[in-house]
């Protein structure tokens, strides 16, 4: 964990990110055309290998990657005492405070080039209810672990944001938009955002927020299949089932039912989770993109799997040893000598290039937030083998 900090810091926070196609500096012979830019992101992203510095992308630093990495630094923080994590957190912090989505009054982020999918293009620095909640998070427990009143009042700005996006409004709840310009309906952001404005409404005593959380829940809660997934969306150009938005689903219900005491949701949380340790692991810790299929191996998949059933392990007996076999799995298939995590196994070739927020900030929170749930060690890999701890015996990592 410390040669994957010692990859981040020294490089500056920079990487790439899967879908930072755009910024090829030959963009504009897409002519601003939706289909050729969705092509670029496209060609970009599901390269076999890191085509980026041959078209001209340099890395650059994530929002949600500055995030994750202060999430982890506190988690780390919170173990250790050392304060050095705790400079670092700041840092991190500070740096997003700095650079919030201009546009906006209240803190919200989003990315740093355009974005284009079958979903449409969202443009640089245009915030997402993803990347605010979960940044918002990062910040809430830093306030919680450091006591900075800072750290909430940009939390609670980020719910005030929240508050403020379009929603489709059903007689099964209300489903807040993944962006602030158009209404767009997708569970796990959904869901992101009912978490956070729970969390705050549950501290501040805001009771808006609390509503809000409540009928956004209801929403995706009442849509949940009675075999136990979400589809990404309710459309059907949405109708994929897979495994890391599965797990923002699964951590946002659980923030909200702890923030809000709010039992209705119960059976729909044990549901769900069944589903999720049942269907995207194989019998080695290897986590499974989508539900039917194993590959792509996506390393994401692996940190927010771990960062899930690290969530549950007060409730379910299996989820530590699950999320120990994912870590052990992961580190040994798909991390380089070097520290750094790589991105995708195709099954064919494994795609070696480094993200920042995509592997390396989610990896360092979800191995943080692994270590506090073991409590009383850390993990250690030498160059040829995995070995256990000395601190941890008889565990693989």
């Amino acid at each position: 964990m410390e040669a994957l900090d010692s990859w981040v810091t020294n490089r500056n926070y920079r990487a790439y990110d899967p879908g930072d196609g755009q910024l090829c500096p030959l963009e504009f012979l897409a002519f601003g055309n939706p289909f050729l830019k969705r092509l670029l992101t496209a060609v970009v992203l599901r390269a076999p290998f890191n085509i980026r510095p041959w078209i001209g992308i340099q890395p650059h630093t994530s929002t949600k990657g500055m995030g994750y990495m202060a999430w982890g630094y506190v988690k780390r923080f919170a173990q250790t005492g050392d304060s050095h994590y705790a400079d670092r957190a700041r840092f991190c912090l500070d740096w997003l405070i700095t650079n919030r989505a201009p546009k906006y009054r209240q803190y919200c982020w989003g990315n740093d080039f355009d974005f284009t999918t079958r979903g449409g293009t969202i443009p640089a620095h245009e915030p997402t209810i993803v990347w605010s909640s979960l940044i918002g998070q990062a910040f809430l427990e830093t306030f919680q672990t450091l006591k900075d009143e800072k750290y909430l009042e940009v939390a609670a700005s980020v719910a005030d944001w929240i508050l403020t996006l379009p929603r489709e409004r059903t007689d099964r709840g209300s489903c807040l938009s993944y962006v602030a310009y158009l209404q767009s309906s997708i569970h796990n952001s959904n869901m992101l955002g009912a978490a956070l404005l729970a969390n705050i409404g549950a501290l501040t005593g805001r009771e808006e927020a609390i509503e809000v959380a409540k009928d956004a829940m209801e929403y995706s809660c009442s849509r949940l299949d009675p075999t136990g997934f979400w589809f990404y969306g309710e459309h059907p150009k949405y109708h994929w089932i897979d495994n890391f938005h599965t797990g923002y689903n699964l951590e946002s219900l659980k923030r909200y039912l702890a923030a809000t005491g709010d039992h209705d949701y119960d059976a729909v949380l044990k549901t769900a989770f069944g589903y999720f340790k049942r269907t995207f692991f194989e019998v080695d810790g290897r986590p499974r993109y989508y539900h039917d299929r194993i590959y792509p191996i996506d390393i994401q998949c692996a940190a927010q799997a771990i960062d899930t059933l690290c969530v549950f392990t007060a409730e379910d007996c299996e989820a530590l040893e699950l999320a120990k076999k994912v870590a052990t799995w992961t580190i040994g298939n798909m991390r380089d000598t070097d520290g750094h995590f790589y991105y995708r196994d195709l099954g064919w070739t494994v795609v070696k290039t480094p993200m920042f927020h995509w592997g390396q900030a989610t990896m360092f929170k979800a191995l943080a937030h692994l270590f506090a749930e073991v409590r009383c060690g850390s993990y250690e890999k030498n160059s040829s083998n995995l070995k256990p701890s000395a601190t941890l015996p008889g565990i693989g990592i």
